[in-house]
């Protein structure tokens, strides 16, 4: 499947390895979870990067003591009407502070790139090539909202038809 970063297709560094398999040395690897917390002081001293793929039914706040270690996490859409991974990348950007690549994992639709990109996504695993011309599009589609989807974001409409500022104080009112 090819992966989507920014609107271009993008060559996958990390190599998908399962709980049975041996870590190859040197390369990137994304593991599960399980595998992940099993292991997690020995793979502290790893010289290459380790993934994570995060499933959508498990507490997100479980991932911060380990959020140093990490650099990917991949959260599972099992499905296009579970969107518990949308909550999860907004809880990892917004209270965990993670800044580092957040992919959408699973059965991702065009339908949802959007929503995907303002929630945290920056990566997602598409199902075809042509996605990545979707996802380019849909995420220059609008300019503005009229709800917030993250504190960094441009005041929205809601905001501005209210007369509030970005910080929530209303026009005209002293600090």
């Amino acid at each position: 499947m090819p992966l989507i970063e920014n609107g271009q297709i993008i060559e996958d560094r990390f190599v998908r390895v399962t709980d049975e398999d041996a870590l190859p040395e040197g390369v990137p690897v994304l593991i599960g979870t399980d595998r992940f917390l099993k292991e997690a002081a020995a793979l502290k001293g790893r010289q290459a990067p380790v993934g994570i793929i995060w499933p959508n039914n498990r507490p997100i706040a479980e991932i911060a003591p380990y959020l140093d270690q990490l650099s990917l996490i991949a959260l599972n859409f099992p499905s296009f009407r579970d969107g518990r991974a949308y909550s999860q990348a907004r809880l990892l950007r917004e209270r965990l502070g993670w800044t580092g690549p957040l992919r959408a994992i699973g059965n991702v639709l065009r339908d949802q790139f959007l929503l995907m990109e303002r929630s945290g996504f920056d990566q997602v695993d598409a199902v075809k090539a042509a996605d990545a011309d979707a996802f380019d599009e849909a995420v220059h589609r609008y300019t503005v909202f009229y709800q917030p989807a993250t504190p960094d974001e441009r005041p929205s409409l809601l905001r501005q038809r209210l007369g509030r500022t970005v910080s929530g104080v209303p026009a005209g009112v002293p600090k």
